[in-house]
């Protein structure tokens, strides 16, 4: 197989491969002893090596445990599924408007029981008021010039997100104060907003933290990500989002995730903060 023409899948791929070879080196064995073990010619463990051909699940369990290193097998096993999808381009998602984009995450909050959100940007799209989306989705719509489907995006994360009432789902999440004095929309909008977020504080459902300005920091602010259970991590930023699911990449996001809620403030505290922000909208 050729170079993959995504960027980001060959390089997903070439890591991948680079950590397969360092697995076989660390054992002392040459690519041909490695295929004899594996029981294949060894021009395949060179083409997996080069990464031009991608291994399947069996082939990455059958070079760890031919290396004694068996244990190593479950996060190479992840990061090789995640090679095709691990970088999704926005720009593709969105081409044909951003309600597609909001129905095409609609499963996987269905599915997800326990969800970790740190934002260090704008609301969670989950507490987010229709006037607030719109005001949001909008500008990501100019920006990236793509088709004007704004109200049914709206409409669209507005159903995905009646996964906040409905099931048994569970929400923990955390914000930076600076997210509830960004402005989105008018002065109306973002009161709307604020007003919306300390309803949500009272779901048995959610719980919403924020980090304080003047709290002496353990751990630095970070691009804004979500857990889902203890399987996959979206880490978005301006191109891309980041699919993770190697479960040591999906352990640091919920070590940090931790920090990060060690540095918030809950229940009184945090209301008194978006309260606070409510009442800078007047002046």
């Amino acid at each position: 197989m050729s170079t993959h023409p995504s960027p980001g899948v060959q390089q997903a791929r070439e890591a991948l491969a680079a950590r397969l070879a360092e697995v076989r080196k660390d054992a002392g064995l040459t690519k041909r002893e490695l295929a004899v073990r594996c029981g294949w010619h060894e021009s395949k463990s060179s083409r997996i090596e080069n990464a031009r051909t991608p291994p399947s699940d069996a082939d990455v369990r059958a070079w760890c445990e031919a290396c004694g290193a068996a244990g190593r097998a479950p996060d190479l096993i992840a990061a090789n599924r995640a090679s095709s999808e691990m970088y999704v381009e926005w720009r593709r998602l969105q081409r044909t408007g951003l309600r597609r984009l909001q129905e095409s995450g609609a499963p996987l909050y269905r599915r997800t029981r326990r969800f970790r959100v740190y934002c260090s940007d704008v609301v969670p799209g989950f507490l987010q008021t229709p006037g607030y989306a719109a005001a949001l989705l909008g500008t990501i719509a100019a920006f990236r010039e793509t088709p004007d489907d704004v109200s049914d995006a709206v409409d669209a994360r507005m159903r995905r997100n009646s996964v906040l009432r409905e099931g048994d789902h569970r929400f923990a999440m955390v914000l930076e104060e600076s997210v509830l004095r960004h402005r989105m929309g008018d002065a109306a909008t973002m009161a709307a907003q604020l007003g919306h977020l300390l309803s949500a504080m009272a779901l048995p459902s959610v719980s919403l933290g924020v980090i304080p300005f003047t709290v002496e920091r353990t751990i630095w602010p970070m691009a804004t990500f979500t857990v889902f259970d203890d399987v996959r991590v979206h880490a978005d930023s301006l191109d891309a989002a980041a699919t993770l699911t190697q479960p040591s990449q999906v352990g640091l996001y919920v070590r940090a995730f931790q920090q990060l809620s060690g540095n918030a403030v809950f229940g009184a505290a945090a209301r008194a903060l978006v309260t606070r922000a409510l009442a800078t909208l007047d002046g």
